[in-house]
């Protein structure tokens, strides 16, 4: 996939189309009548999203990962304790990573994880570019500097995500759904791969089961059409399901 960097007045002005047939639509090829489904139109800052109305499913899946995410959260609040205090002993800085990602429909909102990094992480990556172990829009070090002691064993167990289940419970997230990305990633996407921001987000979806940061930026892009187009509540439940022991291996997990 060729990727293409994108103006704001570009990006206004785009069309999506996200239903059964979404990957024909978007390389230009017309919509048979065998796979046209109910869609709806949704414009954000200037940009159409046509969306396979899918009100039950999504309903079940609001109501699943409200009473579940408060349930985990009362149930292993001394965890997320646990971990705040080794991340403050291991460093003595800040217990909580807050940054802007960007979701449904391309609306920003802020992202919780624990901090696994050092603090001026940020201001190390311009340095760390060229370093970079995957390609695509993403950024991804096997052996990232940036990581603390505390932070390294965190991110290989996938702990250091758990504070997304307050995004979950906030509604910015799903459990399942496409990896929600950077803005400075969004930047550069093309009207392509722009389209799988026409769910919402995930905390795990085909790609964190299927290897994660081994598969790269336009392999992601094809897994998450292939959720765009299959999901439902058993394909949700199938991918809940491998994403225990994809954890418990810690695939593509760096």
């Amino acid at each position: 996939m060729v990727t293409d960097t994108v103006t704001d007045s570009a990006r206004s002005n785009r069309l999506f189309y996200c239903h059964d047939s979404i990957k024909g639509i978007s390389k230009g090829k017309k919509d048979s009548s065998e796979n046209k489904v109910m869609r709806k139109e949704v414009v954000h800052n200037g940009v159409k999203y046509y969306v396979e109305e899918k009100k039950f499913y999504n309903f079940i899946k609001r109501v699943f990962d409200l009473t579940v995410a408060l349930v985990f959260v009362t149930l292993f609040f001394w965890l997320f304790l646990g971990i705040a205090i080794a991340i403050k002993i291991d460093d003595g800085g800040p217990v909580f990573y807050i940054q802007n990602r960007v979701g449904l429909f391309g609306k920003e909102f802020r992202f919780y994880k624990f901090r696994s990094m050092r603090t001026d992480a940020d201001e190390m990556f311009e340095s760390l570019q060229d370093q970079n172990d995957t390609s695509g829009e993403m950024f991804k070090m096997r052996n990232d500097p940036r990581v603390t002691r505390v932070g390294r064993f965190i991110r290989k167990t996938s702990l250091d995500e758990l504070p997304q289940f307050f995004n979950i419970i906030k509604g910015d997230i799903s459990f399942v759904g496409p990896r929600s990305p950077l803005p400075r990633e969004v930047e550069n996407y093309t009207d392509y791969s722009m389209q799988r921001l026409s769910v919402i987000g995930g905390l795990s979806c085909y790609w964190q089961i299927s290897g994660r940061s081994e598969i790269d930026f336009s392999g992601m892009v094809e897994l998450d059409y292939k959720y765009i187009r299959e999901r439902g509540i058993l394909t949700d439940l199938k991918i809940l399901f491998l994403t225990i022991p994809a954890v418990i291996r810690g695939d593509g997990a760096y």
